[in-house]
């Protein structure tokens, strides 16, 4: 079983980064793109014989207490069977 995690700053948050990704864009030609968001993501593998539940569990456990800062960051978890 695998997990992959998505960690992105909140809506409200300023994201200097993504400002800047997008400008390069526009430069290149890519008058469409009007925003850019960067963000993290984790592929995370779980011990087969481990419950869905329990891997459930801890991943989101894991997300929240270790790789996002909640203060400034959602995440979202999304489990592969």
């Amino acid at each position: 079983m695998k997990a992959r995690v998505y960690v992105s700053l909140k809506e409200t948050v300023l994201d200097p980064q993504g400002q800047t990704i997008c400008s390069a864009l526009r430069d290149l030609g890519y008058r469409e793109i009007t925003d850019v968001r960067q963000g993290k993501y984790f592929e995370i593998a779980i011990a087969p014989e481990t419950d869905r539940l329990q891997a459930a569990q801890r991943i989101e456990e894991v997300a929240r207490e270790v790789l996002a800062n909640p203060v400034i960051e959602d995440f979202r978890v999304e489990f592969l069977d």
